[in-house]
């Protein structure tokens, strides 16, 4: 099974950020302390917003906040209804049932 389905379809469950949002980034009151790009297989980069609850996914003009998720296994877990996030190390890995796609840490911001 192709990875790219999964970028393809989250990107169209994703909420459109509106023309000031793209400018500003994220409000001041998520506080999101670390931002982060990564590039994914078919050449899209998307940008993770984080904290220690939350994290922002965002991909173009899309979208998607993520809570995290305590949990005994490697790395940092952040989930919502339609997706778990999986940072570990320069590598993020989006889950939708069973389809999995990895994305490479090109910068951190």
């Amino acid at each position: 099974m192709s990875l790219l389905p999964l970028l393809a379809s989250q990107l169209l469950s994703l909420q459109p950020l509106g023309p000031s949002s793209l400018a500003m980034g994220s409000p001041w009151w998520e506080d999101y302390g670390i931002t982060e790009q990564f590039l994914c297989p078919d050449q899209r980069r998307v940008t993770l917003e984080r904290n220690d609850a939350q994290a922002s996914l965002i991909a173009g003009r899309f979208r998607s906040t993520l809570f995290r998720e305590a949990s005994d296994l490697p790395g940092l877990r952040y989930r919502n209804e339609q997706m778990t996030l999986i940072l570990k190390g320069d590598v993020l890995t989006m889950e939708q049932l069973s389809r999995r796609l990895e994305c490479l840490r090109t910068e951190q911001v």
